[in-house]
């Protein structure tokens, strides 16, 4: 899904272990000379180890004291709304007006999956992956998608795969500004606010429809 800070994790990985042996040996009054007492501490500093890692790769990886140094990505779960705007033209040659739209992020340390909808159709995800280059400003969010259309508009809007490509703006990483392909040969560029945490499991009542669904 990513690449990770390896050497920070490691420099903080011996400096925690070196701390907790430093304390455990003077809370126990071992000498960490003798071998005995060497392996006594260390199986508990191990112990401890992996009970940090698992804290920090299930919740701690989401807090925003380890973003940017030791944890390279956002996290950008939950439900993000906005457009896309397509190059997909109708019968009469004229292009289609804005698409409202959500995006649902599931996201853990290791894996991330992207959930789209609008009123006509979900696509889902795979082989995404973080861009993330500090020296040139670049943020990004990519992956590979399946686009599945309501059976009832299949005959103009086909099943299909496509690329999406997202840059991570704003200070708080709120917004997501990308453009897509498809095997179609069309193309657009999606606007997205970060909505809620909460994560949507369908295309909400509430929005507009779309723009190529009957006037009710």
């Amino acid at each position: 899904m990513h690449f990770t800070n390896v050497k920070i994790y490691l420099y903080v990985i011996v400096g925690i272990s070196g701390a907790l042996l430093f304390v455990l040996a003077t809370a126990m009054g071992k000498n960490i000379n003798n071998f005995l007492d060497f392996i006594n501490i260390i199986s508990k500093v191990i112990t401890i180890d992996v009970v940090i890692a698992f804290l920090f790769i299930k919740w701690f990886w989401r807090f925003k004291y380890f973003q940017g140094w030791l944890v390279p990505f956002p996290d950008l779960n939950g439900t993000w709304e906005g457009i896309i705007q397509s190059n997909w033209k109708k019968d009469d040659g004229s292009t289609i007006a804005p698409i409202p739209t959500i995006l649902v992020i599931n996201q853990s340390f290791f894996a991330i999956h992207c959930t789209m909808y609008t009123q006509e159709m979900i696509s889902y995800s795979h082989s995404e992956s973080f861009l993330i280059d500090k020296e040139h400003h670049i943020k990004q969010l990519c992956y590979l998608y399946a686009s599945n259309p309501k059976v009832g508009i299949q005959n103009r809007s086909p099943v299909h795969e496509g690329a999406m490509t997202f840059n991570i703006v704003g200070q708080k990483s709120d917004k997501l500004s990308g453009e897509y392909w498809t095997k179609r040969l069309t193309t657009g560029e999606v606007n997205l606010t970060f909505k809620c945490k909460e994560k949507a499991d369908c295309f909400p009542e509430d929005m507009p429809p779309h723009p190529m669904q009957p006037c009710s």
